[in-house]
């Protein structure tokens, strides 16, 4: 079968390690079922798998992707939910010390075909594409639990995205617009700071750029580059929920202001199974139809990991037969 996969680690050059080429199908484990993929969506995880990062050397090659919505056996629509937990976890997916996602322990989903536990594939909607529906793992379940579960906020208060562009980003804006939030972003450029305005955003600001007033919530993903204006940027009381550092691990704390102005720190890593399920339900009944900035059949597969690797993507990258 046809897969993109990632031939070994190559920490500083990720994308001499990606290959696309014909792969051997899967097998089909008890309790698991075979998806013939119709859509597929990138993430940077995917990245840091090709740089290594994550993935034992003895499970390479790996095939690569961690979401995807596509067509059982049996002729059943399903979109994947991308969170495998250990044997017999009955708890929060996120809490399992040994879950993974597709791609790290077992093989991806950019490929023909992917085998997936029975509980990870859900029905979808008819009314929600394969693309739209291959976009809602990784990163729109990262956002919807962030925004829902995580944050706080109710509608009408403000929230700030830190960066405009990338997929968890892009999810924010269209989620937190739906829900009724007052939604600002930053981003680094007018074209980033025009695309999140026009995904809904009520206001866009230059990175480090002081806000008319503080907000509710603040949404890090960035890390080391916007920690410090994102401390100044949430109101006494408020709350930073963290789910990445693309620039970095070792921002300053401002320990003083955390405690004084008691502000509350959150991490935030994907989404469980009922949130997947929410996320679904919430799109579908509020009319959102996801930022795909780019969409390209599997063999081509090279431009979108390039696309990302550049940073010249706005909303998700997704990948067809």
């Amino acid at each position: 079968m046809l897969a993109v996969y990632a031939k070994g680690p190559e920490f500083a050059d990720p994308l001499s390690a990606l290959m696309i080429g014909e792969r051997p199908e899967p097998v089909v484990p008890d309790g698991w079922v075979r998806v013939r993929i119709s859509a597929a969506s990138l993430n940077r995880h995917d990245l840091w798998t090709l740089r290594g990062v994550g993935v034992h050397p003895l499970k390479f090659p790996t095939i690569l992707g961690c979401d995807g919505a596509g067509v059982l056996d049996d002729g059943s629509e399903i979109v994947l939910y991308p969170v495998i937990t250990s044997t017999n976890w009955c708890s929060d997916e996120t809490l399992d010390p040994g879950y993974s996602v597709f791609s790290e322990i077992h093989q991806g989903t950019l490929a023909d075909y992917v085998v997936a536990p029975r509980r990870n594939v859900l029905p979808r909607p008819e009314s929600l594409s394969p693309v739209s529906a291959a976009a809602l793992g990784t990163a729109w379940l990262t956002a919807y639990r962030m925004l829902f579960s995580k944050s706080g906020l109710q509608p009408g208060m403000t929230m700030l995205i830190q960066g405009a562009s990338g997929g968890v980003a892009t999810a924010l804006i269209q989620l937190g617009r739906a829900a009724g939030m007052e939604v600002w972003v930053t981003g680094r450029t007018d074209k980033k700071r025009a695309a999140a305005e026009q995904l809904g955003a009520h206001r866009t600001f230059a990175p480090g750029e002081a806000l008319p007033n503080r907000g509710d919530a603040v949404f890090e993903s960035v890390g080391e580059a916007t920690w410090a204006h994102s401390l100044e940027s949430v109101r006494r009381g408020g709350t930073i929920v963290v789910v990445g550092m693309t620039s970095g691990n070792n921002p300053p704390a401002n320990i003083l202001r955390i405690f004084v102005e008691q502000i509350a720190i959150v991490g935030s890593a994907m989404g469980t199974l009922q949130d997947m399920r929410n996320l679904i339900q919430f799109v579908v009944t509020s009319g959102i139809v996801p930022k795909i900035g780019l969409t390209l059949p599997l063999r081509e597969a090279t431009e979108g990991f390039r696309a990302m690797w550049e940073d010249r993507t706005s909303g998700k990258v997704v990948f067809t037969r």
